[in-house]
């Protein structure tokens, strides 16, 4: 019998589950890995098992080999887990993930390579993570005079990344609409591409930051997708997407006082 189906999972398991199958919980995943302790197959001196990690310590990881030779860092996401991938007895030691990270900046790692759910975390991905940047890099554009756009629907709607993105924004109590369009800026693009128009209160950083991770996961055919603050009041795109466009996402009072009681969710 599998171990995996004889431990209960811990939080971190369960939030790896749920970004597998929903692009939606990957920000919170990201977060809850840099937040947990880990497993490495490898020694600290003569030390195993749980240690503290202090500046100039004698490490030792093991590496594996992928079916064509690349050399990749297994970790683990508990101690069943560790167990069930090896078959013989093997040293490890159980330190902070984003410690794994830092000192092995520049490898690829795996989480749970033989397990059902797993991820590889490539060097420049991790290097986003601990830059606070949720695996995705964003460009900041700033338009520094007028431009003529052309703002349309698209005939093809991205049915996968809206539904993501309006189950991440219910994360936000703080969104309050967002809105889908097709815009193209020939001054600059050779065609047209998508942007998404969040309205929201107060702090918008990480509302950008995760919505643009999931976007660019799930964009269709990998086309870049733009990120927009909408304003009311303002002219341009605002007032495209506030008196022109349905929002795909809507926090309703009604859903907020749901979620207060406990009988749904916005």
């Amino acid at each position: 019998m599998n171990t995996m189906d004889t431990q209960p999972e811990n939080l971190l398991e369960k939030s790896l589950k749920l970004a597998a199958d929903e692009p939606a919980h990957r920000p919170e995943f990201f977060n809850t890995l840099l937040n947990s302790n880990v497993y490495i197959l490898g020694t600290a001196g003569e030390a195993d098992g749980h240690v503290n990690l202090e500046a100039g310590s004698n490490i030792s990881i093991a590496h594996w080999q992928k079916p064509d030779g690349t050399p990749v860092i297994p970790f683990f996401s508990s101690l069943q887990t560790l167990q069930q991938s090896i078959d013989s007895e093997q040293s490890y030691l159980e330190i902070p993930a984003r410690s794994l990270f830092e000192i092995t900046l520049g490898a690829l790692l795996c989480l749970n390579p033989k397990s059902p759910y797993g991820k590889e975390f490539f060097p420049q991905e991790v290097h986003n993570l601990l830059a606070d940047a949720v695996g995705q890099t964003a460009t900041q554009r700033t338009v520094e005079k007028e431009t003529n756009v052309l703002l349309g629907q698209p005939t093809e709607y991205p049915s996968q990344m809206i539904h993501s993105l309006a189950q991440l924004l219910a994360k936000h109590s703080n969104v309050k609409r967002a809105f889908l369009a097709l815009m193209h800026d020939a001054s600059s693009d050779q065609k047209p591409h998508l942007i998404i128009g969040i309205e929201a209160d107060g702090e918008f950083e990480q509302v950008m930051r995760e919505a643009g991770s999931v976007a660019a996961d799930l964009a269709p055919d990998g086309e870049p997708v733009d990120l927009y603050r909408v304003c009311e009041g303002e002219s341009g795109l605002s007032d495209y997407f506030l008196k022109q466009t349905t929002p795909f996402y809507e926090r309703s009072w009604g859903s907020k006082l749901r979620s207060l009681f406990g009988l749904g969710k916005a």
